[in-house]
């Protein structure tokens, strides 16, 4: 399973709603039915409530992934899940961007909250 004890938070430097966003361009899983690797995109926005993610800590939790054999869309709600148990935020939206296989791109979205402006 991919390490969510990997990720790490800071206090949110604003109680103000504002908008992070992390891209991660170089994701890899393992398709769970071939076994062959699967690449994307992984593109994190959140509102923080009273922390966010430190990016050491998720680039080291991503790349727990690597070997990991596991759906595109087990992968999507799983980061969503453990980045909501760590920090705690206002809103989160987690989208995979996969690249193409057999003819087809998939792009998977997990949110969690609802967005203030």
């Amino acid at each position: 399973m991919p390490d969510s004890t990997l990720l790490d938070v800071f206090p949110s430097p604003s109680a103000s709603p504002f908008l992070i966003e992390h891209i991660a361009e170089e994701f890899t899983s393992v398709c769970p039915k071939t076994g062959h690797p699967d690449f994307g995109t992984v593109t994190i926005r959140f509102q923080p409530g009273a922390t966010c993610v430190e990016l050491k800590s998720l680039k080291l939790y991503l790349h727990s992934f690597r070997n990991e054999g596991i759906f595109y869309e087990a992968v999507t709600n799983q980061i969503r899940d453990d980045l909501v148990t760590c920090m705690s935020p206002r809103w989160l939206e987690v989208v995979t961007d996969w690249r193409g296989r057999g003819g087809i791109r998939s792009k998977i979205t997990a949110d969690f909250g609802t967005q203030q402006s």
